[in-house]
């Protein structure tokens, strides 16, 4: 919402005799959540009060949101409420919300003796805390949080609601999710809560397979060689293929918390694996340089321990609007946890999988080698005899399509171009989803020396700013899915600006009234609005806008502290009642004080009647 509705608002407010800062407002309509039948449901119109950019260095370090909100003509306060911060400690069960801990669930210090806590500003590699889900499970809220450092934690903690719908952690529940049978956790990013109430994660920037142990201990890879603290030092014990996977946490009967890694859906540079209404289509996005998109189908719903995987292919139709496609699905084949994980456990090294040369003085591969280009760059690759059972077949296909599938997905002659490919989210109203990239550069850029090799699919204008694109889905009876997209093209799109020195927003390389760097999107059920965040150096402050689907207008409605990511927004339409937007500020370096990553929520909201 721009000023001039904030003037309109304020209207509103005076002719109904309603002080804005302290009116919930009941809805009279049904939220039904069949998502069979959306046009049976009424649309959730919202407008936000829109807020200003932080100029002050007092308000650059606050976590700042919109206090109103007008739902279907009716005008709410809402207001920015923090949960918990990394650090926080359950005096009860001894837990510290953040804390890393090893192969042994032991606790994990640094050599001053001090706790390794993950927030992304201590001595430790990695962000801080990422996505939270919150879980009605149980007649119980649970939030199940992950943390995106190299040694990737996961917490449990149980949530109060008070009658006004304000959401509290309950002292006393605090709990360590331990991922120690499954090889430990790394670089948990976003997440989404399933709809049958699970926490789904990721694994992002998964090592690459050739990473070797030398004589001193380490491999050379400092990223990957932060992980030694969890292996107790001794980094022989780990293998890269045991990270890139997505792990999902589910709350049973007893309320304990019951961790999986499927590694069924492919290894890559998980972003998000975002589930869609049917329950068994997954969506899995690779955040990188020259990365693929994915498509999961599992063969029962709401069980993602076998499925077959599909990568996208761009087959461009349109440069315009930073592109427009067409999308082919290829086929990378069916597997299950428990055949991977076989795989997994046997620590393969990357030349196991394919067989690799150099191209010649004209970047061409020698008979009998696919030349592609993924994050590796170009590359000439044969697949290999993986099982040594003196044949190259289907069973080999289906290893390598797990435990390399970026590679593999760009050897079948799917897309692997895309930049900096982030969240994703879907609006059933409509049947459409929605993906950010956080740039639109290198191999998505017509004529980018990021091209050599591979297939040069998409070939549009870059935008260092980044753009939101939407996609079409529908039915494919071959892939046994209602949600296929078929097609891909730019909805909203960052706007590079050159503030010059004293202008007010100086320090901003793109527009401030437009985004930048989008990161994570979320969908409200029913509604016009696409919360879009950032993550970004491009705005002094990150912020968090609503993207009007009617109009086509962005309001800003959060701003994290100085260098803080915005990260994993989440829309929860009913909790009891109680609607809820939620998000983290991680690795907040900017404030003078409390550094800590923090989770809070936007709300509550009023979206359906309550007495």
């Amino acid at each position: 919402m721009k000023t001039d509705n904030i003037f309109k608002l304020s209207l509103v407010s005076a002719a109904l005799g309603i002080a804005l800062t302290g009116c919930s407002v009941d809805l009279d309509f049904n939220d039904d959540d069949d998502d069979s039948a959306p046009t049976e449901n009424p649309v959730t119109q919202v407008e936000f009060a829109e807020i200003s950019v932080p100029l002050s260095l007092d308000a650059q370090q606050q976590v700042r949101a919109s206090r109103e909100v007008v739902v279907n003509g009716q005008i709410q306060s809402i207001a920015y409420n923090r949960i918990m911060a990394t650090a926080y400690e359950d005096t009860q069960t001894g837990e510290i919300f953040g804390l890393s801990k090893d192969y042994m669930d032991e606790v994990i210090t640094f050599e001053d003796g001090s706790d390794y806590i993950c927030n992304g500003t201590n001595a430790g590699v990695g962000s801080g805390l990422d996505f939270n889900s919150i879980l009605q499970k149980n007649g119980t809220l649970y939030m199940v949080s992950q943390f995106e450092c190299q040694i990737g934690s996961i917490y449990v903690q149980e949530l109060a609601q008070d009658e006004y719908g304000h959401l509290s952690p309950v002292e006393g529940t605090l709990e360590f999710v331990s991922q120690k049978d499954e090889f430990g956790g790394w670089v948990h990013c976003a997440g989404q809560t399933t709809p049958w109430q699970s926490h789904l994660g990721s694994e992002e920037y998964e090592p690459s397979g050739d990473l070797t142990v030398g004589d001193d201990g380490k491999t050379g890879n400092f990223y990957y060689d932060a992980i030694a603290p969890y292996w107790k030092g001794d980094l022989t014990m780990a293998s890269p293929y045991y990270y890139g996977w997505t792990p999902e946490v589910q709350i049973n009967s007893q309320g304990e918390a019951e961790y999986t890694k499927h590694y069924s859906m492919g290894r890559m540079s998980h972003e998000l694996a975002y589930v869609m209404p049917d329950n068994r289509t997954v969506y899995l996005t690779d955040d990188g340089t020259n990365v693929g998109l994915y498509m999961f189908v599992a063969d029962q719903p709401t069980d993602l321990s076998a499925g077959t995987l599909y990568a996208a292919k761009w087959v461009q139709t349109s440069k315009e609007n930073f592109g427009e496609a067409n999308l082919e699905w290829i086929d990378l084949g069916h597997a299950t946890n428990d055949e991977i994980r076989a795989e997994v456990a046997k620590k393969p090294h990357l030349t196991d999988i394919f067989d690799f040369v150099d191209p010649d003085e004209n970047d061409q591969c020698a008979d009998g080698y696919k030349s592609i280009s993924t994050s590796a760059y170009h590359e000439c690759i044969k697949l290999k005899d993986i099982n040594q059972d003196s044949v190259i077949d289907e069973k080999d296909e289906k290893i390598a399509s797990r435990l390399e599938t970026r590679r593999f997905s760009a050897y079948m002659g799917a897309t692997t171009e895309f930049r900096k490919e982030e969240g994703i989210t879907y609006n059933a109203k409509d049947k459409k989803l929605y993906l950010a990239m956080s740039e639109v550069a290198r191999g998505m850029e017509d004529g980018s020396s990021s091209e050599t090799g591979g297939y040069n699919h998409i070939a549009v204008d870059d935008n260092p700013c980044g753009v939101v694109y939407e996609l079409d889905v529908a039915a494919d009876s071959n892939m046994g899915s209602d949600y296929v997209a078929q097609n891909m093209k730019g909805l909203v799109a960052g706007i590079p600006a050159d503030y010059a020195d004293g202008d007010t927003y100086a320090g901003n390389s793109c527009d401030v009234n437009s985004i930048a760097s989008p990161d994570n999107v979320a969908y409200l059920e029913d509604s016009n609005s696409l919360i879009i965040g950032e993550d970004t150096s491009a705005h002094i402050n990150n912020m968090i806008w609503s993207y009007n689907l009617d109009n086509g207008e962005l309001t800003r409605i959060y701003t994290a502290p100085l260098d803080a990511e915005t990260t994993s927004p989440f829309w929860y339409k009913d909790i009891n009642g109680f609607g809820y937007l939620t998000a983290v500020a991680q690795h907040p370096e900017g404030r003078e004080s409390d550094m800590e990553s923090e989770v809070g929520y936007v709300g509550p909201f009023r979206f359906n009647n309550q007495d």
